[in-house]
């Protein structure tokens, strides 16, 4: 054995141990970074040719390791952009350049033009509903866009669709004159509603809706716009029926038989092309009792701003109009790999794909292996203190004894060269 080797073996210990003191630094300085991995050194020897009667030290390399599939503690929050992954799964993300990364920094906040960034600077990406319910690219980033909540600041919607089930009362007296859907001044009718609907640009309609009894068991339905009739007399109105339908009773039950499909289609020539709103009449009945709307619905909505914003445990982030009106804008992926620990760490909490990680496999939370999103919530880090400070003290020890080896081996050295003086 040389001096020389046992003084290198020393440098190769205290190197060693000045990596181990990296990581316990960077794991001290990242406690209270949102989604971060800890990473600790694992030793292996170096070991050289002996004889007998002589050894030859060899020393000590490192490796260094991320415990990145290793769950940290999830902390509530009071904003509903803050996402924590319960399980296994990375964020897609990207940066300024559109290169994407993953990561477990949920930390989003809204940006001026709309997008979900991180503390990191990373945007959020998703698939949008522009185009229908989205489906996952299992192999690849393909489809994925930034996530903007700020896209459809306002929305309007036509009414396309809507329900109107009232009960007509059986013992009414048949007309005999002129019924509504003739639009005369003379017109007389049994009973009469209205219903709002909204047109494309989001204006509210109302629309009378009258209903006249034309023999046993059989009724006539005829609608018009309001703001078409004539002051204090409603008929004639500016404009024709925008619908007319024939309903027939069971004169046993009074159950609706028969009509336009148990329905009507009204078409409002008002507009360019003409607006449709299909109304189902179905539960509609013909009892001896007073004339009772029911429970009616129909679509559209009044321009409304967005709100809040929410994203479900399976991703999907929602609009949440002032109208109460909710709106699917994106759906959150995840991403993950065979082996995550050997993802590559680049700055900013994110991960690129590592020779050793294997392929990234995509999905949707709550699928497969994939986890579920918390909003209001942040996943912490995995470091924990009072082992990195156990690790400190053992890693400044054993520096200090490498050095005094080294300094033993340079002791005697300066004795063999005072020999030769």
């Amino acid at each position: 054995m040389s001096i020389f080797g046992t003084m290198k073996t020393a440098v190769s210990g205290m190197s060693a141990q000045a990596n181990r003191l990296s990581t316990v630094g960077d794991n001290i300085a990242n406690a209270g970074t949102t989604g971060y991995k800890k990473s600790s050194t694992a030793f292996s020897t170096m070991v050289l040719p002996s004889t007998a009667g002589s050894y030859s030290s060899g020393g000590v390399q490192t490796n260094v390791r991320y415990s990145i599939a290793e769950q940290g503690t999830i902390q509530y929050t009071t904003s509903s952009t803050d996402l924590a992954i319960s399980g296994e799964g990375f964020f897609i993300v990207q940066d300024a350049n559109g290169t994407p990364y993953l990561t477990r920094a949920g930390s989003f906040q809204v940006s001026d033009s709309g997008e979900l960034v991180n503390a990191g600077g990373y945007t959020l990406m998703g698939y949008s509903y522009d185009s229908g319910a989205p489906a996952a690219v299992v192999n690849g980033f393909d489809g994925l866009e930034a996530i903007n909540v700020k896209k459809t600041a306002l929305s309007a919607a036509a009414s396309t669709t809507g329900a109107f089930p009232v009960n007509l009362n059986a013992d009414a007296t048949a007309i005999t004159g002129d019924l509504p859907s003739s639009n005369s001044a003379s017109a007389t009718y049994t009973s009469k509603s209205s219903l709002v609907a909204y047109d494309s640009l989001g204006h509210k309609v109302l629309y009378d809706f009258y209903y006249s009894k034309t023999s046993d068991n059989t009724w006539e339905v005829s609608v018009y716009r309001q703001d078409g009739a004539t002051a204090g007399t409603s008929f004639p109105y500016a404009d024709a029926a925008v619908g007319t339908a024939t309903l027939s009773f069971d004169p046993t039950t009074g159950a609706m038989t028969g009509g336009s499909d148990l329905g009507i289609t009204m078409t409002d020539a008002t507009y360019t092309p003409p607006q449709e709103i299909n109304i189902d009449f179905t539960g509609t009945t013909q009892l001896a009792y007073a004339f009772t709307p029911g429970n009616a619905t129909i679509d559209g909505s009044a321009p409304s701003s967005i709100d809040s914003v929410q994203i479900s445990a399976d991703g999907i982030v929602s609009a949440v109009y002032e109208d109460g009106k909710i709106l699917p804008l994106y759906r959150i992926p995840m991403a993950t790999v065979p082996s995550p620990d050997n993802l590559v760490p680049v700055s900013g909490n994110v991960y690129s794909q590592g020779n050793n990680s294997g392929i990234i496999t995509t999905g949707f939370p709550g699928s497969g292996v994939f986890g579920t999103i918390q909003s209001g919530a942040l996943e912490g880090s995995n470091v924990d203190i009072a082992s990195e400070l156990t690790e400190m003290i053992e890693s400044q020890r054993s520096y200090t004894a490498n050095s005094k080896v080294f300094q033993t081996g340079a002791d005697i050295m300066d004795v063999l060269i005072g020999l030769k003086r």
